[in-house]
């Protein structure tokens, strides 16, 4: 499959009632662009992270009661997964489509993490784009603009990665559903290359120093 970018009705997969309904058409119309997404961009990652980034489309499978209000495709350096590792996410909430870095909670990357971004805070805010998001709950479709935030604000996530077990962090950006990049497969994809881009420096510093 070609993807060629999202339509109203994708997004409006996330206003089926139910879970199971839900996830039926999630998996029949969504599922297949995210994993045309995926597949079309792990080549690209590869190589910019130089080391194979492997594809994983959400299962959700975790859910049981609950509607997923969110979906995506992940790149990390693991065959077998992805949540425990800082990786590369392309996903949508009804309101928007978001390209992000992420260290998530079940990470122990959140500390090596978090000591990097306190020592190359003033390079992050130099060179990541201040209309990129920051947020610290990745089932929450809200997020800080970098340039709404201060330093105080950068050092309360990097307090937190620190010492609450629970904390996580993403960065990078969001589209709109009404914008017209978002209907557009070759000009997202694209998109979606150059943010990339603008966030490996934060891939990188999630990792020890060898």
């Amino acid at each position: 499959m070609t993807f060629s970018g999202f339509t109203a009705e994708d997004f409006e997969v996330f206003e089926v009632p139910g879970l199971e309904p839900r996830m039926e058409v999630l998996v029949q119309q969504l599922r297949p662009k995210l994993e045309a997404i995926g597949e079309e961009l792990a080549p690209f990652l590869t190589e910019l992270c130089g080391e194979p980034m492997h594809v994983h489309v959400a299962k959700h499978a975790r859910r049981k009661v609950n509607p997923p209000i969110d979906t995506w495709v992940a790149w990390a350096a693991n065959k077998r997964g992805y949540k425990a590792l800082p990786h590369f996410e392309v996903g949508m909430f009804a309101s928007h489509i978001f390209v992000i870095f992420a260290v998530i909670y079940e990470s122990p990357n959140k500390i090596t993490f978090a000591q990097a971004l306190e020592a190359n805070l003033s390079d992050v805010r130099s060179n990541i784009p201040g209309h990129f998001y920051w947020s610290m709950d990745h089932m929450n479709p809200e997020g800080t603009e970098q340039q709404q935030m201060d330093t105080k604000e950068f050092q309360t996530i990097i307090n937190k990665l620190q010492q609450v077990k629970k904390a996580e962090i993403m960065c990078g950006l969001r589209i709109d559903r009404n914008d017209p990049l978002a209907s557009d497969g070759a000009a997202l994809l694209q998109t979606v290359r150059s943010t990339f881009e603008y966030l490996l420096p934060l891939y990188r510093m999630a990792f020890p120093k060898e």
